[in-house]
């Protein structure tokens, strides 16, 4: 709980860098939620962080999709993972990524999902290459109104 305040740093940094890819997510008007959120998770060892001399330079965030229908499959969800912009490409990500996917099986998950923007490239080549692939596309278009 210590590290809770620089998470939500990270965080608003993760929602500020999606809204270049087309995200709705508001950065500083989440932080009050994000830090309940990250709390909780943070309590049920749903997070971990990467640091760098004492610093965090990452995190992500996981947990195991609850649902009310029936499934064939238990689903663990990587939520969200960051690493500050000067040190990607060093594999801090890819560490992140291992270390959520070993904890999500550990629970019983036996497939792991995550969502991207689809105009991330970066993103979408990265989970790519860890395996991921399509499983649901959502699609959206803006309504726009004729009134003033």
């Amino acid at each position: 709980m210590t590290d809770l305040d620089t998470l939500v740093d990270r965080w608003v940094d993760l929602a500020a860098g999606q809204r270049q890819h087309g995200s709705h997510l508001e950065a500083d008007g989440n932080r009050d939620r994000i830090r309940e959120t990250l709390a909780r998770q943070i309590a049920l060892s749903e997070v971990r962080v990467a640091r760098q001399d004492g610093r965090i330079v990452g995190f992500v965030s996981y947990t195991i999709e609850g649902s009310t229908f029936a499934r064939s499959t238990t689903k663990g969800l990587i939520q969200n993972i960051y690493v500050v912009p000067e040190l990607r490409g060093l594999g801090i990500g890819s560490q992140l990524l291992d270390v959520a996917e070993d904890a999500l099986v550990a629970e019983g998950a036996d497939v792991v999902a995550l969502e991207v923007m689809a105009a991330n490239e970066a993103a979408r080549r990265f989970y790519m290459r860890h395996g991921y692939d399509a499983h649901r596309v959502t699609l959206e278009k803006p309504v726009e109104s004729d009134t003033p």
